[in-house]
Order: structure tokens, then C-alpha cells, then sequence
């Protein structure tokens, strides 16, 4: 078999287990155990999720951290990315999941004020272009703290400021958006996300991933009811597109922020499309021959707008080979073939015990890639 010259690992983190750096990281250490000259280019990617920050300042942009407002209210340390006069910056990072307290969830009173600071304090950077990647919030408030932050009002009929989260939207009167801050018409906003949800009914952000952020089926409703309550004074204040958004694809996504970024003009894109033009994918796959991605669990979520699909998607098209690592493989060879990855290596091809492939994913990892490296490159 032919010697493969230049490797190029453009993979994802394993949640819970590896960064997308350090994936990165332990494949080139075994690749190079059995191909020690081998080249490897390592352009750690992310769907818009959490870890995309990460992954931008992994392919050169520069960290920025601000103290802001965590879901609860409380502060905390966010960061977004800078390269130039283009931001990259995670929703996650303010109102994500891992901001609340062990244990604790908020489904009605979580809010997107500190994302609404992030945008801000990129604006405040100089950024004429922010991609917003949104996934893995701990809120459903449609963006109404976002959209605070930046500006706008949401009174109730004694003219007071809601309460805090999706649930105080039941309370919205009227709609102020005259206070946006003004710089937003002139920057190019992405949203850049892996689902498409309408903000509510059946396929919404609260029936859909409410449940993931504690809701119960009685908050899921009342969410429900507040969202589309919010919409329509929305409606009144912004006119007819207020409307078009709520249904429009990404609306839903992060418990509504889409529809609260649509609003500010964003344009919505795939979260992977997005950050591979970002991170400049498509130079790295032009010198590559091989290309390694992956992720945590690679099943049927995979196909539909996470990382490892869309590097496999881009990889194909340039008739590049591809291969995917990953901690749990639940996809047949069918499935992965048609989404243009020629194998998968899980970590349970080498250790059958998923306790230890958790514990141990660094080490186990080498080995799958010495694997890789027997199969592809000798």
C-alpha cells in the first residue's frame, strides 16, 4: 500500500473525556509509535457547541475572557475567540449546561444575559464578523436575556422588566427594541448551530430539549405557552418577520437563542460548515491525503450536522480518505460508508470494558491510532 504522506486530524472532542486538542494530541502520539517521520496536521473542530471556542484558538485565534452573567445570575469567567476582525463566540461559555451547579437545574428561570455580554464585549473587540455557535444551553428563554443584554426591554403591564428565563416570558406586555445596540447592524452574525427546530410546538425547543435541561412535562408546556406568547408581542413590536423567525429553521435551537439571534439579523448556518471555513479546513485537507475525525459517540445524531459528518462530507467531495475514531461506534459500516467514512476505530476495538474506556481514553486512544497507522499507513 501506498505510504500516506500528510495526516491531517480534524476531530472532536470525546464529551466527558478528551478535549478535541488533546484527541488530537494522543492519535498523533500513536501514529508516529508506528510511522515515527509521519506529518500530521492537527485542526481540532467543533459544530458551534461547547469546545468551539477551543477549537478556534487550537487553529490560531487569540482567547478573550470576560466576567459575565452565568444562567442563575451568578458571575462567571467566559471566553470568546479573535482572529483579525472575526469572532468566534460560544453561547455554552455563558449559559451552557456546565455553568449550573452539580446537580441543579433551572429549565424556567435560566437565562441568556451573559451570551448577550459575550456578543457585546466582541463587539467591544472590534469584531465586523462573529460566528455564534450555539448548543448545549442550560436555558429556554428564546434569547430574551441575550436580546436584554444587548439592548432591548421586555416589560410587563406596570412597565417592570420581566423576571428572569423562559418561564417570566409568560409576563411580556410589550416589546422594546429601540435600545439595541446600534453596532449590530453592521457586523455580518452567524448563527451556527447542528439542529434546524422551530422555536415551539412539537418539533420546538422546549419539547424537544427541555427534558435535557430538567423540564418536566408541566414546565415543557408552560415553556411552550411562553414562547409563543413571546413571539407574538414580538410580532407587534418588530412586525411580520417576528413571526417568520419562530418557525424559520435554528429558531430553536439552545432553547430558542436562534430565534432571539435571527432577530438581530443572523444568518443561520450548519455549526460545522461554519467553523471548518473558520478554522481553515479546506487549505489543511488541500495538503492532506489521509484525514482522521471523529467523535465521543459516533450513532445516528453523527449524520445529522455534527463534526465528524461534515469533515466526511467536505473530505469526500475533495476525494480524500477518511477515518473516524471514536469512544462508542453505533453506526453500521453501511451508514458510515454513506457518510463518506471509509472505517471506524471505537475504543472498544481495543479495551471491551466502557469504564475504563472513559477513565483511560488518552492511553486507549494511542492504541486505536497505532491501528490507523498499521492499516493506512505501512
Amino acid at each position: 500500500m501506498q505510504v500516506t504522506q500528510r495526516v491531517l486530524i480534524a476531530a472532536d472532542k470525546f464529551k466527558g473525556s478528551l478535549t478535541a486538542v488533546e484527541v488530537a494530541e494522543r492519535v498523533t502520539a500513536g501514529l508516529r509509535r508506528v510511522v515515527p517521520a509521519l506529518e500530521v496536521e492537527a485542526l481540532p473542530v467543533a459544530d458551534g457547541g461547547d469546545g468551539t471556542v477551543a477549537a478556534a484558538v487550537a487553529a490560531g485565534f487569540e482567547r478573550h475572557e470576560r466576567a459575565v452573567a452565568g444562567p442563575l445570575g451568578q458571575e462567571v469567567t467566559a471566553a470568546f475567540a479573535l482572529r483579525g476582525d472575526t469572532a468566534v463566540v460560544e453561547m455554552a461559555e455563558a449559559s451552557g449546561l456546565q455553568r449550573l451547579p452539580a446537580g441543579v437545574f433551572a429549565p424556567l428561570t435560566a437565562s441568556t444575559y451573559g451570551s448577550g455580554e459575550l456578543l457585546r464585549a466582541a463587539l467591544d473587540a472590534g469584531a465586523r464578523t462573529i460566528v455564534f455557535g450555539v448548543g448545549g444551553s442550560a436555558t429556554t428563554d428564546g434569547g430574551a436575556g441575550m436580546l436584554s443584554a444587548l439592548g432591548a426591554r421586555f416589560l410587563d403591564e406596570d412597565g417592570e422588566p420581566v423576571a428572569p428565563g423562559g418561564g417570566g416570558l409568560a409576563g411580556v406586555a410589550r416589546a422594546d427594541l429601540s435600545g439595541l445596540d446600534p453596532r449590530l447592524s453592521a457586523v455580518d452574525l452567524v448563527l451556527a448551530s447542528d439542529v434546524d427546530n422551530p422555536l415551539t410546538g412539537p418539533k420546538g425547543a422546549p419539547a424537544v430539549y427541555g427534558p435535557q435541561k430538567g423540564a418536566s412535562p408541566d414546565d415543557v408546556a408552560v415553556l411552550d405557552a411562553a414562547l409563543a406568547h413571546f413571539a407574538k408581542v414580538l410580532e407587534a413590536e418588530a412586525g411580520p418577520r417576528a413571526a417568520e423567525y419562530a418557525v424559520a429553521p435554528g429558531a430553536g435551537a439552545a432553547g430558542g437563542i436562534g430565534y432571539g439571534a435571527l432577530l438581530l439579523g443572523a444568518r443561520f448556518r450548519p455549526g460545522i460548515e461554519v467553523m471548518l471555513d473558520v478554522l481553515g479546513f479546506a487549505p489543511a485537507l488541500e495538503r492532506a491525503s489521509l484525514v482522521i475525525t471523529g467523535e465521543g459517540s459516533l450513532d445516528e445524531q453523527t449524520l445529522h450536522g455534527k463534526a465528524p459528518a461534515g469533515v466526511a462530507a467536505a473530505a469526500r467531495a475533495a476525494g480524500k480518505e477518511v477515518v473516524a475514531v471514536c469512544g462508542r461506534l453505533a453506526l453500521a459500516p453501511a451508514d458510515l460508508g454513506r457518510a463518506g467514512i471509509r472505517r471506524a476505530y471505537p475504543l472498544t476495538s481495543v479495551e471491551p470494558d466502557v469504564a475504563k474506556c472513559i477513565a483511560e481514553a488518552g492511553p486507549i486512544l494511542e492504541r486505536v491510532a497505532e491501528g490507523i497507522a498499521t492499516d493506512f499507513l505501512t
